[in-house]
């Protein structure tokens, strides 16, 4: 079983993510802030990633440390579940569209982090949550899970679905790049013979 258990505990927040990544996409999801559970619902609904997250945060300052805490918690479950990664595809990648916005997003289990992140959202807040924190919560993750990401949306109108694009591509990148290659079973997918 590729999965994982990961609890972060800090003076800010209390997170536990529990990740499958050969699930279905079931998912049980609570950070207390709401925005960030509907994004984190599209990575286990297109993802076909089992998810359970729960965080208490301070969000009575801001959400600041939630949302960039969950993302490092899901890195970290995610280093975990892929292991030495051996028989991986490795890369995914992945276009979605909603509407008028389209993102991409291109993902490599390199062992080495580096986000390249480029959306450029049209308003400031998509409700209360405020869309810096969308890099927050991806350079988070890129740093722990240790993957090489490219986010780009490439055109939109609506700050939600420029977003919402961005979190189902991940998704669906991250489904096709921790997904087991029959043709590679076993062999760690580098010429260096680790990542």
């Amino acid at each position: 079983m590729r999965t994982a258990d990961i609890t972060r505990n800090t003076n800010e927040t209390r997170v536990r993510v529990s990740i499958n990544l050969d699930g279905t996409g079931r998912q049980t999801i609570n950070t207390g802030v709401p925005f960030l559970d509907h994004m984190l619902d599209q990575i286990a609904r297109h993802g076909l990633i089992d998810l359970d997250i729960q965080c208490d945060g301070d969000t009575h300052i801001d959400d600041h440390h939630t949302v960039e805490d969950v993302g490092i918690t899901l890195g970290q479950a995610f280093a975990a579940a892929v292991g030495d990664k051996a028989g991986l595809r490795r890369y995914g990648h992945s276009y979605v569209p909603l509407d008028e916005a389209l993102s991409r997003v291109v993902i490599d289990f390199s062992g080495r982090p580096g986000l390249y992140y480029h959306i450029p959202f049209t308003r400031s807040h998509i409700g209360r949550f405020d869309v810096d924190l969308a890099r927050e919560f991806f350079q988070g993750f890129v740093n722990h899970a240790l993957v090489t990401m490219h986010i780009d949306n490439l055109r939109g109108e609506n700050s939600h679905h420029q977003c919402e694009t961005v979190f189902k591509a991940f998704g669906r990148a991250l489904r096709m790049a921790t997904e087991l290659d029959p043709r590679n079973a076993g062999v760690v997918p580098s010429t260096k013979g680790v990542l």
